[in-house]
């Protein structure tokens, strides 16, 4: 984006900065969503999305265990502490993935079988949905910063240009942020649907 006119009043500049910042949290929570987003390949960020409860804290697969892919087709866990083998299997199996884990003691593998088409559409459903709860994300970022801005103009610390140019700058970035988030999720739509 260029230089911001928020940035320059310094009534705004707090303001730009956390609006930008609530909004780039929301990109990226979506990006880290799209890349445990199942396309037919194995991916060890398959399982991003699957927390075993720990000590009574729910923890990424990622973070108990070493996670590889050797073939297209598999997930290979090797878990540090071999007494939580059942309670990864658990919950690979209760998640919605559809994995069906199998366990040597030791590494528990879980196949990736190919995709159907059905599952594929699923999977673009589950894509949209969390598409649309990241944009209302960034609307709500909006709401709160549209908010401030006409409290701030209320209380005249910012002249009504000023309040008008930031809440068109609130806007412009609105829709750049939308917009990038509907373009990761297209690309993974035709990675998802490729066969």
């Amino acid at each position: 984006m260029a230089v911001s006119a928020m940035a320059g009043i310094p009534a705004l500049k707090d303001l730009s900065a956390d609006v930008k910042r609530r909004m780039d949290q929301a990109v990226s929570g979506f990006q880290t969503n799209l890349a445990s987003v199942r396309t037919g390949r194995a991916s060890a960020h398959m399982l991003d999305q699957v927390k075993i409860d720990y000590y009574g804290t729910p923890t990424p697969v990622s973070q108990l265990a070493q996670v590889s892919t050797p073939e297209a087709q598999l997930i290979l866990i090797q878990p540090w502490d071999p007494s939580i083998i059942k309670e990864i299997e658990k919950a690979l199996q209760t998640s919605d993935y559809g994995f069906n884990p199998q366990s040597d003691g030791k590494i528990i593998r879980v196949p990736i079988p190919p995709m159907t088409e059905e599952r594929r559409r699923d999977v673009v459903k589950h894509l949209n949905k969390v598409l649309e709860e990241q944009r209302t994300a960034i609307r709500n970022v909006r709401r709160d910063g549209n908010d401030t801005l006409k409290k701030l103009a209320k209380e005249k610390k910012i002249s009504e240009d000023e309040e008008k140019r930031a809440l068109d700058e609130i806007q412009k970035l609105t829709d750049e942020e939308i917009k990038r988030m509907e373009e990761m999720a297209k690309r993974k739509e035709v990675e998802v649907m490729q066969v």
